[in-house]
């Protein structure tokens, strides 16, 4: 089954902002499933769970949110905190005539979907998390001392300036992107480079054309050309304006990641993940009582693209498991 065609859905109108639409690609029918993802991603990056969460029974539905894609892009920064990006979900149900759905997140739409039961609980029927486990948000401050405060080579830290990271990724989308679609190598190849000028570099966004291209192309050519045409006609800005808003997520939601949660949770961590390590997600079996947790071997960041098979059989038997109780 071809991925679903976007339909632009406006969001009901909030006092203190201009309407916002969120492109969403939605198939099938049942139990709501609403897949958020991360960056640099949009929708297209579920391609291949939409179908076979829909043909197991689920109403399976992708926006691009806030600042991505063809979805809106409001101009100040602070219009993407995760009051603004869990509200659009909210709102998203709310214009589906949705009452309650089950929430998958990856990478940043990880934390957007842990958000959801802790800032709207009434809306949830469970999550489910890919490489980010339930957590605070990680400041910026502690991203800075990984690397000895050096701006330049932290990505999170250096997104912080505006302008700064956009002039230089809006102009090199196809190394970028290149780089960033990728299979998973042993973590012992990322370090290495990493490691090559002598100080910890963990910034690939910046002078991407110097990062080595590892392991194998995740998808087809067709599939990478789409993501430049998209991040072309976009630019990175919406996205990198999520990593802007995480202290004041932080000071602003501290029970974000720390309260206990008792709904049906699935985690799913990927063995060579550089960042979101597989050991991240071990509080979690103190705060979510009802916890499902699986190490997926052999891969990387995109484990929903690198594993599609393993993803989705996990993530429909917790479907299926949780769904009987709902």
């Amino acid at each position: 089954m071809p991925f679903p065609s976007a339909t632009p859905i406006q969001l009901p109108t909030r006092a203190r902002e201009d309407p916002i639409t969120l492109s969403t690609h939605q198939v099938g029918s049942g139990p709501a499933v609403v897949f958020c993802h991360g960056f640099p991603d949009v929708a297209f990056g579920w391609r291949n769970q939409l179908a076979r969460v829909a043909e197991a029974g689920y109403r399976a539905i992708a926006p691009d949110q806030r600042g991505c894609g063809a979805s809106s892009a409001p101009p100040d920064v602070t219009d993407y905190g995760i009051a603004d990006l869990t509200g659009d979900l909210v709102g998203l149900l709310d214009a589906l005539d949705i009452e309650r759905a089950y929430f998958v997140g990856h990478d940043w739409g990880g934390f957007v979907a842990w958000a959801m039961p802790v800032l709207h609980p009434e809306r949830v029927l469970g999550v489910a998390g890919l490489c980010t486990p339930y957590m605070p948000f990680p400041s910026v401050a502690t991203h800075l001392r990984v690397v000895g405060g050096a701006v330049e080579r932290q990505y999170v830290a250096w997104f912080q300036e505006a302008g700064i990271a956009e002039a230089e990724m809006d102009a090199n989308v196809r190394a970028i992107l290149t780089r960033v679609f990728r299979t998973g190598v042993p973590l012992e190849q990322v370090l290495r480079f990493a490691l090559a000028s002598g100080s910890l570099d963990m910034n690939p966004f910046r002078g991407a054309a110097r990062w080595p291209v590892l392991g194998e192309r995740l998808g087809s050519a067709e599939d990478l050309d789409h993501y430049c045409r998209v991040f072309e006609r976009t630019g990175f800005r919406g996205g990198i304006n999520w990593y802007r808003n995480i202290d004041r997520n932080a000071d602003e939601h501290p029970a974000l990641g720390t309260q206990p949660l008792s709904l049906p949770c699935l985690m799913l961590t990927a063995e060579w993940d550089p960042g979101l390590r597989p050991e991240f997600a071990e509080p979690m079996r103190a705060l979510c009582s009802d916890l499902e947790l699986h190490l997926v071997e052999k891969v990387a960041h995109w484990m929903q693209q690198e594993a599609p098979d393993v993803v989705n059989q996990r993530l429909i038997a917790w479907l299926d498991r949780v769904s009987l109780r709902a």
